[in-house]
């Protein structure tokens, strides 16, 4: 069963790639999609491992968390009670262990962060890839993060926009790790800010109470029940975050007393991890609908804004006139019910508006002008999603059937 999985799955991505560069990259490329911030996906995307990320407060233990999944340090490594991991570390199978740079790391093949190249150099030289021969690597590739600065430092030290490189990443990846330090629960502002760039993908997050073994039994629910509070007043959602327990590290288990749960927990999660790559596929084709569906709402908002434009005079009047309107909602709202689309496939209206506002609306393109190919390209894209992508999860063993 489980060759015979790996194998359809394999097929399953092959016809996923090729449909998202025949079907959904020429319509996001007539949309100017990536000058909004979405860099277009790339092979390594489809052929690379499914990512996990993690993300919290520096001495959360983000590092040795890596380190006890690996059994082993991994080169780069950087471990301590301070803010020690300052760059974004891919954590990826190699038979030669070693550090890569991150530029070298965007152009290296059967990769999924060629798209990374958008944040420039700045960036770049705060990324590194560290290749480790370990086999948890074959079927997973581990993101470590920076720690979550406290006030000015967050942003003061940084030449790049940590909220847009870990929206980037976030997107891509399988499963999102929280961690947080059992003795450091406070959520700073800069916490808060980076769970509320991740809040849009909350299906993929898992909240770990790391080192939860250096207290008792009776502090521990006290701070489990203190963190579920912490974190309701910044994940605007109605359900009850799933929270893990354990200690991460490759110790023994200090109390005994709470030993037995830690262990459970700690079991729990590395589950859930060992499942990322059976699912893969799906997530996948999950991630390629989620995108349909984005793209063509950006489509549909450019060909409204077009058509409102005049023919001959007043084009900049107009352009200020519709830009006051998307800054209300209005267009947004026409938009939506005109064309009965989801509030939930819309853009950010803050971003939109910075990013369309450089823009000749003059320009834009009209679903059924020449850029789009009269709306065969709509219409191809509406075909990969009633059509070609449900064909895509019937083949896919173990998925429910309706």
């Amino acid at each position: 069963m489980g060759d015979s999985y790996a194998v359809i799955a394999k097929e399953v991505m092959e016809e996923l790639k090729s449909l998202y560069m025949n079907s959904i990259l020429p319509v996001e490329e007539a949309c100017s999609y990536n000058t909004f911030g979405f860099s277009p996906l790339n092979a390594g995307e489809f052929d690379s491992p499914p990512l996990v990320l993690l993300v919290g407060p520096y001495s959360a233990g983000k590092t040795t968390f890596i380190e006890h999944l690996l059994g082993k340090k991994f080169p780069g490594e950087r471990v301590g009670p301070e803010p020690t991991t300052d760059k974004f570390c891919a954590v990826l199978h190699g038979e030669d262990e070693r550090v890569i740079p991150g530029n070298a790391l965007t152009v290296t093949p059967g990769t999924p962060f060629k798209g990374l190249q958008m944040f420039g150099n700045n960036f770049l030289t705060r990324f590194e890839g560290a290749q480790v021969n370990v086999d948890i690597l074959k079927n997973l590739t581990l993101i470590d993060s920076p720690g979550v600065l406290s006030g000015e430092k967050q942003t003061l030290g940084r030449s790049y926009s940590y909220d847009d490189v870990l929206n980037w990443f976030a997107e891509r990846s399988d499963m999102i790790i929280l961690l947080f330090d059992v003795q450091k629960l406070d959520i700073s502002d800069e916490m808060g800010s980076a769970i509320r760039v991740l809040q849009k993908y909350s299906d993929k997050i898992k909240v770990v109470l790391n080192k939860s073994d250096s207290i008792s039994h009776q502090q521990l629910m006290k701070v489990y029940g203190a963190l579920l509070w912490s974190l309701g007043k910044v994940i605007d959602t109605p359900e009850v975050t799933r929270v893990y327990i354990g200690s991460f590290w490759n110790e023994p288990l200090k109390n005994e007393d709470t030993a037995p749960l830690l262990e459970m927990e700690m079991a729990d999660l590395l589950r859930d991890l060992a499942a990322l790559p059976r699912m893969g596929a799906v997530r996948k084709i999950n991630d390629i609908v989620k995108r349909i569906r984005q793209v063509r709402t950006h489509a549909v908002i450019l060909d409204y804004l077009r058509n409102q434009m005049p023919s001959m005079f007043g084009k900049e009047k107009k352009k200020k006139e519709l830009l006051e309107e998307l800054e209300k909602g209005l267009v947004f709202r026409t938009v939506m019910k005109q064309y009965n689309i989801s509030v939930g496939d819309f853009p950010d209206l803050h971003k939109f508006k910075r990013d369309i506002e450089m823009l000749d609306f003059d320009n834009l393109p009209k679903l059924k002008g020449a850029r789009m190919l009269k709306g065969k390209r709509i219409q191809d894209m509406e075909d990969a999603l009633n059509t070609k992508i449900p064909a895509m999860l019937n083949r896919i063993p173990g998925i429910n059937k309706p």
